[in-house]
């Protein structure tokens, strides 16, 4: 019986090799046999519903489908999406002061300091609380922006626009005797650093109850501007959370016009501020 056992055993072992080698003969002289009669029909692929036993290979990927990967802050490696066009990031001047892109901040002041805008003028259908002004371009903007969010049953108005040197200095200098310099400086600029001295900016509201408060972002006119208003080239210069960037205290209500095709690349890279997007100094203070 023992040995009866062993050479089962054998035989069991020995058959699978046996018939694994009798097979890829038998597959190897198919193969040489339709080599040697040149054939061009090809083989069906399993995608196709044949039953090859030896299916399409795919084509390898091009470089540019094969995703590319970076390593996130915290080290998990997160993939990039290419753009599908290169932004041109030297389309308008940061420096210029007439510039729809110029960065104005506690570093970068206006070159003049005492610079103003050649084309203002006022929005039609949009009232402005101290019949302000504000530039052309950044006004017919103003104006789609407005009309669309009353389409949607909401309004909001201008509280101010432009502000000259003379008018900005006056501010400042009243917020500095009521509040002192440190704090001052958290919410107002200084003359020759504002940005509403540009004339690409606004500070929007619709009711008294949030007018110029954080409040302002919760209300569904706040909510429409901060959604939509890339699309009309407009950003919310002074996020919440920013404030070392920045240098001011996060302003919902103070919209800056970038025009479209930078504020939509902003929003679709998820950067908040002009600083970050141009690779420049935070400005959370003066330099002296």
């Amino acid at each position: 019986m023992g040995g009866a056992k062993h050479a089962d055993a054998g035989l069991a072992r020995f058959l699978p090799a046996t018939v694994t080698a009798v097979v890829g003969f038998a597959l190897g002289l198919v193969v040489a046999w339709g080599v040697g009669q040149g054939g061009t029909e090809q083989a069906p692929s399993v995608a196709s519903g044949g039953a090859s036993t030896s299916p399409e290979v795919p084509a390898a990927p091009s470089e540019s489908a094969i995703p590319r990967v970076s390593a996130s802050a915290s080290g998990t490696a997160e993939p990039i999406v290419a753009p599908s066009t290169v932004f041109d990031m030297d389309k308008y001047s940061i420096d210029e002061a007439d510039s729809p892109w110029v960065v104005v901040n506690k570093l970068r002041p206006l070159d003049p300091k005492t610079y103003v805008p050649d084309d203002l003028g006022a929005v039609n259908g949009v009232s402005f609380t101290d019949g302000g002004s504000i530039r052309a371009e950044a006004g017919d903007a103003l104006a789609q922006m407005h009309e669309d969010a009353q389409a949607e049953g909401l309004n909001f108005r201008v509280s101010n626009a432009y502000r000259s040197y003379a008018r900005q200095n006056d501010l400042y200098s009243v917020y500095v005797n009521r509040s002192g310099t440190a704090k001052a400086d958290t919410f107002s600029a200084r003359p020759g650093y504002s940005e509403h001295q540009t004339g690409w900016s606004a500070d929007l509201y619709d009711s008294d109850a949030c007018r110029l408060l954080a409040c302002f972002g919760d209300t569904e006119v706040g909510r429409f501007i901060a959604d939509h208003g890339a699309e009309y080239g407009f950003i919310v210069r002074y996020p919440e959370g920013d404030q070392d960037i920045t240098g001011y205290i996060y302003e919902p209500w103070h919209v800056r016009y970038v025009g479209v095709d930078l504020a939509m690349e902003m929003r679709d890279r998820g950067v908040a501020t002009l600083e970050e997007f141009f690779g420049l100094p935070d400005a959370p203070s003066y330099a002296s």
